[in-house]
C-alpha cells in the first residue's frame, strides 16, 4: 500500500485507527492484528481474525514509528491490535528531551 501523510486507516479486526504522520517512498504492508489495515473511509474486509500474540495495541495519541521503513503512525483510537510494517512490530517514538531552563 501507498501511504501518504494525512492518511486515516482502520484496522479490519478491532477498533484501532491511526494517521499518517511520515510515509515511506514505495510500498509497504500494514497491518493491526495480523490483518491489513484499510482507509478509514473503505470497509474492512470479512472473515480477518485478530492474533493477539503479536502483542499489545496502539495506545490512544501515541506515535509509533519503523526505523528502517521511516513509517511514522499516530494513534488516534486505541484497540487490542498489535501495529506491524511489513511483518516488523512498531515502536513506540521515545519524547525529546526539553533543554533545560538555567
Amino acid at each position: 500500500m501507498q501511504l501518504k501523510p494525512g492518511q486515516r486507516l482502520s484496522s479490519a479486526v478491532c477498533d484501532a485507527q491511526v494517521v499518517v504522520v511520515r510515509a515511506p517512498e514505495g510500498d509497504v504492508h500494514v497491518s493491526c492484528g495480523g490483518a491489513p489495515m484499510v482507509d478509514a473511509a473503505a470497509e474492512a474486509p470479512a472473515g480477518c481474525v485478530l492474533d493477539a500474540s503479536l502483542g499489545e495495541g496502539p495506545l490512544l495519541g501515541k506515535r509509533y514509528v519503523d526505523d528502517e521503513t521511516g513509517v511514522e503512525l499516530l494513534c488516534n483510537r486505541a484497540g487490542p491490535g498489535a501495529l506491524t510494517v511489513d511483518g516488523r512490530l512498531l515502536n513506540v517514538k521515545g519524547v525529546k528531551p526539553l533543554p533545560s531552563s538555567d
